[in-house]
């Protein structure tokens, strides 16, 4: 049987993703059904794998060749069709399936899509992604004929997330911004149960994104919500990505909350709940929250940023709730321990109204620092890593304060900064962090000349 070799740059550390005509077709998604299949019939596993698709364009084409792939590997599938990421997952444990696909291009542009994978209940990444590679080049697939049956878990995944609003709670005013991506038709659901008053944007699934693009970590991204909540005198109001599983949040004011101080309001509920518990946060969060989350009794940990590490993170150390700065939020504590940014708003509802304030108010209470909005610069696939590398050595030779549990997160007198490759798209990603806006410009400045030392200029930021 003839191999099939994927584009370099698709097979990422925890999916898989490319731009759709380019670097992704098609007859890729058939490859990656068949090596998916055959992967998970020698890993032992048992029953049907679930598979989900987002609202792009592109994504009901790359939908049909993954269920051929899969069955043809002689895997049976379970099409639990058009929803959000976080609702295949949620599939996955509803019908008892041995694993679960889903098509989408999560946050990035519509000409982009992908795949996002997990085999039992684990993420399906790092090893086994290029596991999945190195079947897919020598051919080395089982076959057979899989069945295809049809399920919807909407209903039952809408009523699972209502369960988290108390019974009894005061209604919030809250605006949603599904900016037409694939969490649209849940959030309506969800809404249309909950007591309060909601103002719906955007929910209407699009896969152009007409509205704006569907990444809520963009502050542009946020400027139809902050309006609407100006507008119209809301507590709050919520926005997603384009698959749903990352949230966006703006208090009562108009002013943003950043991954970081979501998480350091959650965590309280949580670690009320499960003294001493590990929350984890990704090495772009603020110190303020590690501090936080130790002066709550908590045991901070600063991990890998990536949704499948952070997931496999938590499986290992058992801990009740983890986040990233990308807006990624996980709850294990009542849930399944996978990033779902509707279960997520729910419980910060829930918070707000057992705080007995406003969103605004708390925000305030959080510890302060000053720092850089999450700052991305454009950096070749190849360039990204070696970048870093660069860098990462030069400190070394100097004996600097680094951390390097992903990428280089630099300790100095005046604070901190964070360089590291993304994984899903051609940047470099950083962050810098001080005591006051000072400090913040040496940071900064710290930070330049280490890039500059590269042939990396980036000028003001």
């Amino acid at each position: 049987m003839s191999g099939h070799a994927f584009h370099r740059s698709i097979l990422r550390e925890y999916d898989i993703r490319g731009v759709v005509g380019q670097t992704l077709f098609p007859k890729d998604s058939g490859a990656i059904g068949r090596a998916y299949g055959t992967i998970a019939r020698r890993a032992g596993a048992a029953g049907p794998v679930c598979v989900g698709r987002d609202g792009r364009l592109s994504s009901p084409e790359l939908h049909g060749a993954l269920v051929e792939g899969l069955r043809a590997s002689g895997v049976d599938v379970i099409d639990v069709g058009f929803g959000p990421t976080p609702m295949l997952y949620f599939a996955v444990y509803e019908t008892g399936a041995a694993g679960g696909v889903m098509v989408t291009g999560s946050h990035n542009p519509p000409e982009h899509n992908g795949f996002k994978m997990m085999l039992g209940h684990e993420s399906f990444f790092g090893d086994r992604i290029r596991e999945l590679g190195a079947v897919a080049a020598a051919g080395d697939f089982t076959s057979g004929r899989g069945g295809l049956t049809s399920r919807s878990v909407m209903g039952a995944y809408v009523v699972r997330l209502a369960q988290e609003y108390p019974a009894s709670a005061r209604g919030l005013a809250v605006g949603w911004d599904a900016g037409n991506g694939a969490m649209g038709e849940a959030m309506a659901a969800l809404t249309a149960r909950l007591p309060g008053r909601h103002v719906l944007l955007n929910a209407t699934i699009d896969g152009r994104f007409p509205s704006h693009h569907p990444d809520p970590t963009v502050p542009e991204n946020l400027a139809e919500l902050i309006a609407a909540v100006r507008r119209d005198r809301l507590d709050l109001g919520i926005a997603f990505d384009g698959d749903g599983d990352r949230i966006g949040v703006v208090d009562g004011e108009g002013t943003i909350l950043w991954g970081d101080q979501l998480l350091a309001l959650l965590a309280r509920d949580v670690l009320a709940r499960h003294p001493g518990a590990t929350i984890i946060a990704d090495v772009k969060a603020s110190q303020t929250l590690f501090d936080e989350v130790a002066r709550l009794g908590g045991r901070p940990l600063m991990w890998r940023t990536g949704h499948s590490l952070i997931k496999s993170k938590m499986a290992e150390t058992r801990a009740p709730l983890a986040g990233e700065m990308s807006g990624h939020i996980f709850f294990a504590d009542g849930y399944y321990g996978f990033d779902d940014a509707l279960f997520a708003a729910v419980r910060l509802l829930r918070t707000v109204i057992a705080e007995g304030t406003s969103l605004s108010d708390l925000r305030r209470s959080l510890p302060t620092a000053v720092n850089t909005p999450e700052l991305r610069f454009e950096c070749g696939e190849e360039r990204k890593f070696t970048l870093v590398d660069e860098v990462a050595r030069r400190l070394a030779a100097r004996g600097a304060d680094v951390i390097t549990v992903d990428g280089v997160r630099v300790r100095t007198a005046d604070g901190w900064w964070l360089l590291r490759a993304s994984n899903t798209q051609a940047i470099v990603v950083a962050r810098c962090e001080a005591f006051d806006t000072a400090a913040l410009d040496r940071v900064k400045a710290a930070l330049a000349a280490e890039l500059e030392a590269s042939g990396f200029p980036v000028g003001d930021f």
